[in-house]
């Protein structure tokens, strides 16, 4: 039974961790899937190099108002899968490479699956057939998420097909139509995507609105958007699915009762769950919260001395910039024991690259409210400010939240134009502790620009109270 000094399970954000600080250790680094985990090869890295094109593909919608009449005259479907995937897959075999050649001396890749057996002890079902055990004076434990399929008669049992976000994006060819399953920001990804490639969306959610985690105003706007661009149902509830002829048939149960929806094709889109239960890491001792996440302190320790986790297995943060702050975290802890940092989540943002885009940081409006947090706000509209006029902007905006006696920043919520990139500079104020009117008023800002939405939005928000 071979020991190592560290083993590493997920070869996402994990796979950082190995450096020059680590080469007189013996390192065993397991892997079940593809190397780079879910953002390189079913995650943020594709479905955005699939964002970009699905935007100029859309773009003859955005020019109407503006005078433009243009038309889409097709979409080589085959073409941008193999670009993307080309790159995607080269990347992938690179890593993979890199870690079990000579470069690496130290590192063991076991290409399989992992479970904890035992205090520290790993059992692998390996990919070739065989099995290997092993142990370690350290764990960390990076396994990522994997998607989450409901309880639904035909998608469990497997009498229907469909695809998951894993799938999705490798399809042979365009479908004429296709039904998503979800109303969070994968669906609203994969929703945009389609249509503006000219495949018939329906999209089907149980709740009043799409995107219900982001702020209220935001979520409104995006759900009335959506709608106008293709067939969205709300409060609508699938209770089978079966294959039908070339496609899929839905039963559903909406507000105008029961009903049948046919496509092509079935995304389901509902979210992604911790892959920490299929690890068995009870069994090493460590603790799983009630949503299946590892449980792990600010400096990333599992309650086991030695083992640690990070990324989508253990946060409620699914998303890369903060695995890879994690990492960063293990990383030095792993190194330095007597003297470890803590991972900072305070303020940590998100982005859904739609149609509108949407950006968020911090708490929303509805929290501060429900919470008692005293605060002020300012909802700046796109279309007031010179790049929003003259882009003929409607209904986008950037809302701003302030604690009234200090004016530093609660929370900042966009929808609109490049809205990850627009809301940066309040992503900064927050972790630097910069106030609302420092942040405007001392530094310039190019007009006329995008960024204007951040000055006027914090220009809006009333002069500190405090002291």
């Amino acid at each position: 039974m071979p020991h190592f000094d560290l083993v590493i399970i997920g070869t996402g954000s994990g796979n950082s961790i190995p450096g020059p600080e680590f080469d007189h250790w013996s390192i065993a680094i397991v892997e079940d899937g593809l190397f780079g985990g879910t953002c390189l090869n079913v995650g943020c890295i594709p479905t955005k190099m699939f964002v970009h094109p699905a935007e100029l593909a859309d773009a003859a919608r955005h020019g109407k108002p503006l005078g433009i009449d243009a038309q889409l005259n097709s979409v080589d479907w085959p073409e941008i899968r193999d670009r993307i995937f080309g790159r995607i897959d080269a990347i992938e075999a690179g890593g993979r490479r890199y870690r079990e050649g000579p470069e690496c001396p130290n590192v063991t890749v076991f290409p399989g699956r992992a479970r904890f057996t035992g205090p520290k002890a790993l059992h692998l079902d390996l990919h070739d057939g065989g099995t290997a055990e092993v142990t370690a004076d350290r764990f960390v434990i990076a396994a990522g998420s994997h998607a989450v399929v409901p309880d639904i008669p035909g998608l469990r049992d497997g009498a229907a097909p469909f695809h998951t976000s894993d799938t999705i994006m490798r399809l042979e060819q365009l479908p004429a139509s296709i039904a998503i399953l979800g109303g969070g920001y994968i669906a609203a990804e994969f929703a945009h995507v389609f249509s503006s490639f000219g495949v018939a969306v329906t999209q089907i959610a149980r709740g009043e609105r799409l995107l219900k985690s982001q702020d209220h105003d935001v979520s409104v706007q995006f759900t009335r958007e959506a709608a106008a661009r293709y067939q969205v149902l709300l409060h609508t509830k699938v209770g089978s699915v079966a294959k039908a002829g070339n496609g899929v048939e839905l039963q559903v149960d909406g507000p105008d009762g029961p009903g049948t929806i046919q496509a092509e094709l079935l995304l389901v889109a509902t979210g992604r769950h911790p892959n920490g239960e299929g690890l068995d890491v009870g069994k090493t001792g460590v603790g799983l919260d009630r949503h299946g996440r590892v449980v792990v302190d600010e400096f990333q320790r599992t309650g086991v001395d030695g083992i640690f986790a990070l990324g989508d297995v253990s946060s409620k943060y699914q998303l890369k910039h903060v695995a890879n702050h994690e990492a960063r975290v293990v990383k030095h802890n792993l190194a330095h024991p007597d003297a470890p940092i803590s991972s900072d989540h305070r303020f940590v943002p998100a982005a859904v690259f739609s149609d509108p885009q949407i950006a968020s940081v911090g708490i929303t409006e509805a929290h501060a409210v429900k919470a008692g947090i005293a605060h002020v706000v300012k909802t700046q509209m796109y279309g007031d400010i010179a790049a929003g006029w003259a882009r003929e902007d409607q209904g986008h905006f950037l809302k701003v939240i302030a604690d009234p006696a200090t004016g530093l920043l609660l929370g900042a919520h966009a929808i609109g134009p490049e809205a990850a990139t627009v809301i940066q500079p309040l992503i900064q104020a927050m972790h630097f502790g910069q106030t609302a009117h420092d942040v405007a008023k001392k530094q310039y800002w190019i007009h006329p620009a995008l960024s204007e939405l951040v000055e006027n939005a914090l220009l809006g928000l009333p002069e500190p109270q405090g002291d």
